[in-house]
């Protein structure tokens, strides 16, 4: 069955940076489109960022645009988030999902705090 494993996340102090990755399994990682969501604290879950199966096309949310950066790995079948100059708004759980499936991870924890 299709399996989302992230991890990377942690607390850390505004201005610092946080490198995510998702290991995806049970799907034919290397042709789908792959996207991080987080959702913050009583809110909405939300996406953050998307890249195509052959990453060279990348979406992300206003929020983030100049922060993060979204890449892939489909030899690792991995994603990964680069979370740079990180605000106490980006604190959330994160996630990462292929739209192909139902299927999401347990998430990792960032928290953003001074």
């Amino acid at each position: 069955q299709v399996q989302l494993v992230e991890s990377g996340g942690g607390l850390v102090q505004p201005g610092e940076s946080l490198s995510l990755s998702c290991v995806g399994s049970g799907f034919i990682f290397s042709t789908r489109v792959m996207s991080w969501y987080r959702q913050p604290p009583g809110k909405e879950r939300e996406m953050v960022a998307g890249i195509s199966s052959s990453g060279e096309t990348i979406t992300y949310a206003d929020a983030v645009k100049g922060r993060f950066t979204i890449s892939r790995d489909n030899a690792r079948k991995t994603v990964y988030l680069q979370m740079n100059n990180l605000k106490p708004e980006d604190t959330a759980v994160y996630y990462c999902k292929t739209p192909y499936y139902d299927s999401w991870g347990q998430g990792t924890q960032v928290t953003v705090s001074s």
